[in-house]
């Protein structure tokens, strides 16, 4: 398996792996990026990996397989995902691995936390779920069957992202955050957006939230409709000594809307719990 492409910044003892979602890449930290899909908003969205490295972090935001410059690994699965986060780590090699996960990497991070929890000193699970969705089958049907409309319509991941990208922010969004967040969604390859989705329908850790014993923090937003507040802090409910925190005026894209909050409340977890050197 080919390393994760990725950016990094900063120095420390404690690494801190970026993992975005099924409708980003590496780009959407707002870090510097220099491969092909580089530049494109680097600098610009959010700036969390900068900002990390300036409170004395080792920040690395990555793509994952199929997405931005990372190599597609056949078709996109959970555990492809988890097996090349597992490689990267190793690859590191810090004293100590935090994983910062938002959406679909939040998921990637429970789902490698469950399988090699000895690998893993933190979580930060941002605007994610412990489930996809409902029980229910027909549910997850449904929902896939949304979310890929577009696609079968013809319209390609410019126009889905033109649908969705709205449904991710707080009404109040300014015009720029979502144009930026179609931008990053629309550079992602159809068919890894697709078989990510399906690679995620059946994500299922609630079982393991109550074996979690690193410290964890459940990051939330206000006006997320896909990881409502509720739903994360029943997630924190169930994880023995997480924090939570609510992010007012963001939506399920917080990271984008709302950069400065983000990365305070990020930073000022890892503060508590692995301060720098």
């Amino acid at each position: 398996m080919q390393s994760l492409a990725r950016d990094e910044a900063g120095q420390g003892a404690t690494a801190v792996l970026l993992l975005h979602g099924i409708g980003g890449s590496r780009v959407i930290w707002g870090g510097p990026s220099g491969g092909p899909s580089g530049g494109v908003f680097g600098g610009v969205i959010g700036g969390t990996p900068a900002a990390l490295a300036a409170a004395g972090y080792r920040a690395i935001a990555v793509d994952l397989p199929g997405y931005g410059d990372s190599v597609a690994c056949g078709v996109a699965t959970l555990e492809g995902f988890v097996e090349a986060t597992i490689q990267l780590i190793a690859e590191i090699a810090a004293p100590r691995t935090v994983l910062l996960g938002h959406s679909m990497g939040g998921m990637v991070a429970q789902e490698l936390a469950a399988r090699r929890p000895e690998l893993v000193q933190g979580l930060v699970l941002a605007c994610t779920s412990a489930a996809f969705g409902s029980s229910d089958g027909d549910w997850q049907a449904r929902f896939i069957a949304a979310r890929l409309a577009p696609l079968e319509a013809g319209l390609g991941m410019e126009g889905l992202a033109a649908q969705l990208v709205p449904d991710l922010v707080s009404p109040a969004a300014p015009p720029a955050i979502l144009a930026r967040a179609r931008g990053v969604m629309s550079r992602v390859p159809e068919a890894t957006y697709r078989s990510a989705l399906r690679a995620i329908a059946g994500f299922d850790r609630r079982a393991a939230l109550a074996s979690i014993r690193v410290p964890t923090l459940l990051l939330a937003a206000e006006h997320d409709r896909t990881a409502p507040p509720e739903l994360m802090q029943r997630m924190a409910a169930r994880i023995v000594g997480a924090d939570y925190r609510c992010l007012a005026g963001a939506g399920h894209l917080a990271n984008v809307e709302a950069p400065a909050a983000f990365d305070a409340a990020v930073i000022g977890f890892l503060q508590r719990h692995y301060p720098p050197a």
